[in-house]
């Protein structure tokens, strides 16, 4: 099992370019079956995620031919059967992304149960209610088998805004007949370019960004040349690492409305940022002091669908808030499992006090000293890396395939700002 190598102690510092939004990515990639003509995506992050969704793409006879870095030509005429193997289907959550689009194109789509990251109770009954309103029958017996003669447009409300069911129910309805609402939709910034990526395709698409969708279907998709976004999750780790080890960073590439949720929640604990164009500085001096509430209030940081802060920075932030002057609640309302790696913190020297599986308060500045972890899932694991960088000492982090999920070239990345960090076996 590989393990990173950590020295802790020094401030990070320098330049670096932020990858492509990794969970913009995947259903992208799904979306690429909705046609039989070439789609080219770019600023696709080089990571084991990716890998496995373009290998299920593959496995229903598509051709994959990487560009250049970072950028692939896709392209599936007939499709041999629409089964998504059962092997990659265990790797990772996003293999349900191929539901919709499978569904839409051929009638039907055979997924085994996902797997992913174990962070809680993570239900696909949205995917299912969403994809039977617009015609679809549903079974579970041995694996789930979505089939339909034909689809048609509805007036959906999600049970919750739920990002993958959203991006099912578009990939669904963009080539069902009629016109399709889904109120409560998700509307985060990997959402929202999934839709832009099917109108360059010729989908008809009202209200990105909104909770409220409005789909007109069409007959035929055409081909596209896309680049995704920046990942603003991983754009929000860097910051917090920055401020964390007291470095000074700038970070190419996040757009300013894609991160205005966690600029709120991060000045809670006295760290700010600067953003000109798509050129993001994270300055050296902060002043990582918690800003009370009126009245001196502790101030709580807590998860919501968007735009709120999103739940994949909640582990990064509590880490953060470990080297921060004063008291801090931080809540994950979302996940329930999500919080458990505070333990391995504590371990460390953290000051916190895990109230139940949702909230914790964190009590800062603590010194922190190396240790060994492992990592549990892709945020956690940024987490472990961020306190190892900031401790005093030598850590190892192990399971480090969970992080590598998530974060692109992390190690050459990290080394290149002056981290002290190495891949070993």
């Amino acid at each position: 099992m590989s393990q990173y190598l950590i020295t802790g102690g020094a401030p990070i510092n320098g330049k670096i370019k932020a990858s492509g939004n990794k969970n913009a990515a995947l259903p992208c990639i799904a979306a690429a079956i909705l046609s039989d003509a070439p789609v080219i995506l770019r600023n696709i992050p080089e990571i084991e995620d990716v890998q496995v969704m373009l290998d299920v793409y593959r496995s229903f006879g598509g051709s994959v031919e990487q560009l250049e870095p970072n950028a692939y030509r896709l392209c599936l005429g007939n499709i041999k059967e629409p089964r998504v193997p059962a092997d990659a289907a265990k790797k990772i959550r996003a293999s349900i992304l191929f539901a919709g689009p499978l569904l839409a194109r051929t009638g039907k789509a055979i997924l085994p149960p996902p797997g992913g990251d174990v962070i809680g109770r993570r239900r696909l009954d949205t995917h299912f209610l969403a994809l039977t309103d617009l015609g679809a029958a549903v079974s579970t017996k041995d694996a789930f088998v979505f089939s339909a003669k034909k689809l048609k447009g509805a007036d959906i409300f999600l049970d919750e805004a739920s990002v993958t069911a959203t991006e099912n129910a578009v990939m669904a309805a963009v080539l069902a007949e009629g016109i399709t609402i889904i109120n409560n939709a998700a509307g985060e910034p990997h959402v929202q370019d999934l839709c832009r990526m099917l109108v360059s395709m010729g989908a008809v698409i009202e209200g990105i960004g909104s909770n409220i969708l409005t789909i007109t279907g069409v007959k035929k998709l055409g081909p596209c040349d896309y680049s995704i976004g920046a990942d603003y999750m991983e754009v929000g780790s860097f910051i917090g690492l920055a401020a964390a080890t007291r470095g000074e960073l700038e970070i190419t590439g996040p757009k300013p409305s894609d991160l205005r949720p966690a600029k709120i929640a991060f000045s809670k604990l006295g760290i700010v940022w600067e953003h000109e164009g798509n050129v993001l500085h994270v300055p050296k001096k902060q002043a990582l002091k918690v800003n009370h509430d009126l009245g001196g209030m502790i101030p709580k940081i807590d998860d919501a669908p968007w735009p709120g802060f999103p739940p994949d920075l909640t582990s990064i932030i509590i880490v953060v808030a470990t080297q921060v002057e004063g008291t801090v609640l931080v809540h994950e309302k979302m996940f329930e499992s999500r919080m458990f790696f505070v333990d391995k913190l504590i371990g460390m020297g953290a000051r916190i006090v895990l109230c139940d599986p949702h909230r914790a308060v964190i009590s800062g500045p603590a010194k922190l000293a190396g240790s060994e972890l492992t990592s549990p899932d892709v945020r956690a694991g940024m987490a472990m890396v961020i306190a190892a960088l900031t401790a005093e000492g030598k850590s190892i982090i192990r399971n480090v395939y969970q992080i590598e999920r998530g974060y692109e070239n992390l190690v050459e990345r990290l080394s290149a700002l002056g981290a002290k960090i190495e891949r070993g076996d």
